[in-house]
């Protein structure tokens, strides 16, 4: 449940080795259900197709996966993983064929104390994983006809979502994370449960602005899985944490799972501390505000259950939360900004590798990290949560499961043949590209300026994109195998670029729930850069020499040779440079406040006012800066370095002011 910058509830914006643009800030779900008796039929919206299935030949044997060769398989790799990386501890479950194969803890959930992990009583937060829940609820409220997955969903809230793009949001949109809302971190975590503000009273206080037309561009945001959550419990007349109890976790038999905050007195006991590192201190409860798109805590036992039940189509012993059919709905794929690569089902997200299609969702909090994955064909669950981040640039959640699918699902890719055109293609694709879950409107722009993955080309025809690297830390590279359609060498990743509507170049990962757009000039972070931190160095170098050159004078007995209004612009120039300083200075410290990120709440709001009053009265005082450069140069006999000087200051201070309006650092939208 991570978020984009200064905070990242409920998404896993880890594909595989890139972790989320500056931090805070990945996950997603939709389709038309016509199959209830009482809900009138629409036509069917045809999905989009499938990526083609890979044939290879000379497959390495498999091993047979039971739980004698899985344990031995685990206990070799989990606790050196933990120890390499610092981990505290994790939990391993799989199912198959309708039963619990393996589950096992790992490390410990206190390492203060040496508690080991259970995974029938040892709870962890799954962080976007909580989605599931949420996505399945609305799947049984369409399954009754009281819901409508392309409807207007303003018509089940109870305030609206103002009109854009010509085009209402649904369910279907809100499901394959194509509302087009732009990301948002404000009071996504809260710092205690007195600050958990009721569901409805959250969203319509953090309604995101719509970047985005409805339906065409994936941008993974947790504010739609919160509405989705409000709309449940709108429509059962139910709170939603209570309707998910007892239409979930009650015919699934899982005792230990709930999204109450804080936790039940009776499961308190039962939660792993959650740290950065094992080898530092332990870490408080978090708070989920958005609580439907992350706020589960649940133990491995538990979700072996959702997992059973969803892999038999909605049935788990006796018990039914799905009919068959809604199921296949909500697991078949929906929306693909690439039909190459991975498309959105209804909440779950396609991973197919190895030669199977796989569907699952990861989940992170600041502290938990996790990932389920279901092999439909194979009748086999995955469900992995580590208690740490530890140390490693390579998630090692990832680093595990693919190496689970190698040993019991082993694929070699096929051969493709070489493409012609591949330098000029390289040449072609390489650039600086933005993320589609980002902010627009809001200081959350900012991090897009550090966010941006440059594309390039290698001498041999293949393109690497940094920061996408491997298990070695190395920067992957990526042989086009078909126009624009690139996949990892040595590898199974794949990157397609593509146009969208407006024949802007952009490219799609494996994970279906953003894509990357060609970044305009003004947003390139180079060129950006090249303004800011010369101006910077210009402005501070001002008030260095400031006390330097009054020294220097002082010493030898000489003044200024100014007239009083010359002395007061002069002086006025110095405290618009102080008042640049501090806007920045006071700007760090905020975006510092990143690893906290229930830090970005109601309290921080007078200091972002307060901050951004500093940048327009610096940005105003740019036209004295650029008054005095003027007057320098007409004033005869002055050295004519010192007009240099004041002309580069006045530059400086134009780039100054353009950078910290063009990054929303002043426009005083706090609805970040």
């Amino acid at each position: 449940m991570k978020t984009a910058t200064p905070s990242t509830a409920c998404s896993r914006f880890q594909p595989r080795s890139y972790a989320p643009v500056p931090a805070v800030l990945t996950l997603l779900l939709a389709l038309s259900l016509a199959v209830h008796a009482q809900q009138p039929k629409k036509p069917a919206v045809p999905a989009p197709s499938a990526p083609p299935a890979a044939s290879s030949t000379a497959l390495p044997s498999a091993r047979e996966l039971t739980a004698t060769d899985l344990e031995a398989f685990l206990d070799g790799l989990m606790p050196a993983q933990l120890e390499r990386e610092d981990v505290a501890g994790a939990v391993v479950a799989v199912v198959k064929d309708g039963r619990v194969l393996f589950a096992k803890g790992y490390g410990f959930a206190d390492v203060a104390t040496r508690k080991p992990i259970s995974p029938s009583d040892t709870l962890f937060r799954p962080g976007s994983i909580s989605k599931l829940f949420t996505w399945t609820s609305v799947m049984q409220l369409v399954e009754q006809g009281k819901l409508d997955l392309d409807r207007d969903v303003n018509d089940y809230l109870d305030f609206k979502i103002p009109v854009a793009f010509e085009k209402p949001i649904t369910l279907r949109n809100v499901m394959t994370h194509t509302p087009g809302f732009e990301e948002t971190g404000k009071e996504l975590f809260v710092s205690d449960a007195a600050h958990v503000r009721p569901l409805g009273e959250y969203l319509r206080d953090h309604l995101p602005a719509r970047i985005f037309p409805p339906g065409t561009t994936p941008a993974y945001s947790n504010y739609g899985t919160a509405l989705a959550g409000y709309v449940v419990q709108r429509i059962s007349g139910k709170p939603f944490e209570q309707y998910v109890a007892e239409n979930i976790y009650g015919p699934l038999s899982m005792p230990h799972t709930t999204f109450v905050q804080p936790l039940p007195p009776e499961l308190q006991p039962l939660m792993s501390n959650g740290y950065v590192r094992a080898s530092q201190s332990a870490k408080p409860y978090e708070f989920v505000q958005a609580y439907p798109a992350g706020s589960v805590a649940t133990s491995a036992a538990d979700m072996c259950n959702f997992m059973i039940a969803h892999l038999q189509d909605g049935q788990f012993g006796s018990a039914r939360i799905l009919k068959p059919e809604t199921a296949k709905l909500m697991h078949s794929r929906q929306f693909a900004s690439d039909p190459r690569l991975n498309g959105m089902a209804l909440g779950f997200y396609e991973e197919t590798r190895n030669g199977h299609r796989i569907i699952g969702h990861g989940g992170d909090t600041v502290y938990f990290h996790s990932d389920l994955h279901l092999i439909p064909d194979s009748s086999v669950g995955f469900f992995v949560s580590y208690n740490s981040m530890g140390k490693a640039e390579v998630s090692p959640r990832t680093i595990l499961f693919e190496k689970f699918l190698d040993r019991y699902f082993p694929y070699t890719p096929p051969v493709a043949a070489p493409v012609v055109t591949a330098k000029e293609d390289a040449q072609l694709v390489s650039g600086l590209y933005l993320p589609s879950r980002r902010g627009d409107t809001t200081f959350f722009k900012l991090t897009n300026l550090f966010g941006e993955l440059k594309v390039f080309a290698n001498s041999d025809g293949t393109i690497s994109i940094d920061p996408l690297k491997g298990p070695n830390e190395e920067l992957k590279r990526y042989t086009e195998i078909s126009p624009l359609l690139y996949r990892e060498v040595n590898g199974q990743d794949l990157i397609g670029f593509h146009r969208d509507a407006n024949q802007r170049l952009e490219f799609s990962l494996d994970y279906p729930f953003f894509v990357f757009q060609r970044s305009g000039a003004s947003d390139n972070k180079y060129f950006n850069f090249s303004l800011i931190v010369p101006g910077l160095i210009v402005i501070l170098l001002t008030l260095l020499l400031w006390p330097v050159a009054a020294g220097i004078r002082w010493h030898y007995g000489r003044k200024l040779e100014l007239d009083s209004p010359e002395k007061r612009l002069r002086l006025a120039v110095r405290l618009v440079c102080i008042l640049d300083v501090v806007f920045i200075l006071a700007w760090v410290i905020v975006i510092s406040k990143a690893d906290d990120p229930s830090a970005f709440s109601r309290s921080l709001d007078p200091l972002l006012y307060g901050i951004q009053i500093i940048g327009v009265l610096g940005a105003i005082g740019t036209l004295l800066v650029l008054f005095h450069a003027l007057q320098s140069w007409s004033k005869p006999g002055r050295w004519v370095w010192s007009k240099i000087f004041d002309t580069l200051l006045a530059l400086s201070c134009v780039a100054f002011t353009w950078f910290i309006w063009h990054w929303n650092l002043i426009n005083f939208n706090l609805r970040y």
